[in-house]
């Protein structure tokens, strides 16, 4: 008994051409990307390389647990999360009066033209342009230039934070700004009502929000690269992370990374219930 045609057509994916073009197509540009990384996993399962991967892994166990072994890593987890929330607050005071100035929807000069006036757009862009500069350098890079300057410790950690996240902040506020319901914003403004007061009983009640909820994340963030920066001089837990993976003692920075995960474990948990809150 013959199959009809209509029947053999039916069980083939009629989209199998344009998936198979859109796969190539992903390779040939994926490929180079992949060379020039010199992107090659199977060493990690070259015999020498595992073999050295169980010799450190066996080393964690048991995890360093001396008394003062663990209040030096208490001291340095405190000293983390301080350095990331001053951080983030310096960060906010910057980003702050920056998404004021950045953001076109508080404008007064566009009131009655629908356009901002030359000299308020060309501020605007300045703004943004410096935006992208604290943005575009990472916080660890920052770090390394700053513990040349002020020297090892959490003070270049915490400019840092600053630098960078003032950058993000700043743009993801004046983002949310923008994207928010323009209406009573441009009522208090064309009734002759100032940025700030525009900003704060019209923007800022329709995104309230949105931007606290991004403010916590970005703190979240702040806290493991915190960690991060420590390993260049910053200070905190990343310090002495590094310190312990110079001396190969496993026990002690398996320890801290148990702490460490627990940290970033309560970080996501305070930010997860200061989201709820805010629902």
């Amino acid at each position: 008994m013959s199959t009809s045609p209509l029947l053999h057509k039916a069980g083939r994916d009629p989209a199998w051409r344009g998936r198979l073009l859109g796969f190539g197509v992903v390779l040939l540009i994926l490929w180079p990307m992949l060379v020039q990384a010199e992107f090659k996993p199977w060493i990690l399962f070259d015999v020498q390389s595992l073999r050295a991967t169980w010799n450190f892994v066996a080393s964690f166990f048991p995890p360093a647990h001396t008394l003062e072994f663990l209040q030096m890593v208490l001291a340095a987890t405190w000293e983390t999360v301080a350095m990331a929330t001053v951080g983030m607050t310096l960060a906010l005071l910057g980003a702050i009066p920056m998404t004021l100035l950045a953001t076109e929807r508080l404008s007064i000069s566009r009131i009655g033209k629908g356009r901002a006036a030359v000299v308020s757009a060309a501020c605007r862009n300045a703004i943004r342009w410096l935006l992208i500069l604290l943005r575009s350098v990472p916080e660890l890079v920052w770090a390394l230039l700053l513990v040349r300057i002020v020297g090892l410790g959490p003070t270049a950690g915490v400019v840092a934070i600053a630098l960078t996240y003032c950058g993000m902040l700043g743009k993801v506020y004046a983002d949310i700004l923008e994207s928010s319901d323009a209406s009573a914003c441009n009522t208090l403004l064309q009734n002759g009502s100032g940025r700030l007061a525009a900003f704060f009983y019209g923007a800022l009640p329709e995104s309230a929000a949105e931007l606290v909820s991004y403010t916590v994340y970005r703190w979240e963030c702040a806290i493991r690269g915190s960690v991060v920066m420590g390993f260049v001089g910053a200070g905190g837990l990343g310090q002495r992370m590094d310190e312990s993976i110079k001396k190969m003692a496993g026990d002690e920075l398996s320890t801290m990374l148990i702490v460490f995960v627990l940290l970033v474990a309560a970080a996501d948990g305070v930010s997860g219930m200061l989201r709820r809150r805010l629902e």
